[in-house]
């Protein structure tokens, strides 16, 4: 029983040496305490990019969705197509559904 209370009374003090070890060096790294400081202030002109401006991500986001919306209409009015389907009910539990596509093709 003794020797655990000294173990454990070398551990408290071996923790609290660390600690105050850390907390010296964490100190001396605070320079604002006792150190004399002077501020320095430089303007420099920066020149913008022609991308740094708004009105061109607007701009790009326009020609964006145009060329999207272009992409995905895939040139509809060129191409028909006819589809219809019928749904006919044999029995009262069954349903037949026939569906026919007819395309006009591109070929010359």
């Amino acid at each position: 029983m003794k020797s655990s209370t000294n173990a454990i009374t070398f551990k408290m003090f071996l923790s609290l040496m660390v600690l105050s070890f850390i907390q010296t060096a964490i100190w001396a790294q605070d320079s604002s305490s006792s150190s004399s400081s002077s501020t320095t202030s430089t303007s420099v002109k920066v020149a913008e990019t022609w991308y740094s401006s708004p009105w061109i991500w607007i701009a790009a986001a326009a020609v964006f969705i145009l060329l999207l919306v272009a992409l995905t209409r895939g040139g509809g009015s060129s191409r028909s197509s006819t589809a219809s389907t019928t749904a006919t009910t044999t029995d009262a539990d069954r349903v037949t559904v026939t569906k026919t596509v007819d395309r006009d093709s591109d070929t010359v």
